[in-house]
């Protein structure tokens, strides 16, 4: 696999809008889980798909895209994801996702103001970087260390994480 894929969809692009009306209406009860406490911000918002159920699309389109990536049928694919909400001022620290049995990593993103942080990708100590756009996933291997760059924008950046695993027989 390359170091990452970045896969463009119109059809989520088109729904964003929805997605960050509802998100910016939500309370903390909302949230089924919050996780990742790292300078005084949650980094990963956890949320059952029936309140929010436009991402219905997106997690669809996520497992479409890694089974084609991994070369696994859809059925077998594990998905697991988070919202992620970066204010400006925040940043999200390097890290990997390989602690379980993860095949692949995405995020996909929602609402990307200019200068919200980039995705920065290190492998064999090069340094990759990746300027997020909205309506765009960016697949990676889990065992990929990645960070976010700071949000020096005036508003939040939001985004989806996802991992992908084999189903449990």
């Amino acid at each position: 696999m390359d170091l990452y894929i970045s896969v463009f969809s119109q059809s989520c692009f088109d729904i964003n809008k929805k997605i960050i009306d509802r998100f910016e209406s939500f309370s903390d009860e909302d949230f089924k889980a919050k996780t990742h406490l790292f300078h005084g911000r949650y980094e990963n918002l956890y949320i059952d798909v029936e309140k929010l159920p436009e991402l219905e699309l997106i997690i669809n389109t996520a497992k479409e895209n890694a089974s084609k990536i991994v070369k696994i049928d859809e059925s077998k694919l594990a998905c697991g994801f988070w919202l992620n909400e970066m204010q400006p001022g925040q940043v999200t620290t390097a890290h990997t996702h390989d602690d379980d049995d993860e095949l692949l990593s995405c995020v996909y993103y929602i609402k990307v103001p200019d200068n919200s942080g980039d995705l920065i990708i290190t492998a064999n100590n090069e340094k990759t970087i990746i300027m997020p756009k909205e309506g765009m996933f960016v697949f990676f291997s889990p065992a990929t260390l990645h960070e976010v760059s700071e949000n020096k924008s005036e508003e939040s950046r939001l985004s989806i994480a996802f991992n992908f695993g084999l189903l449990e027989d």
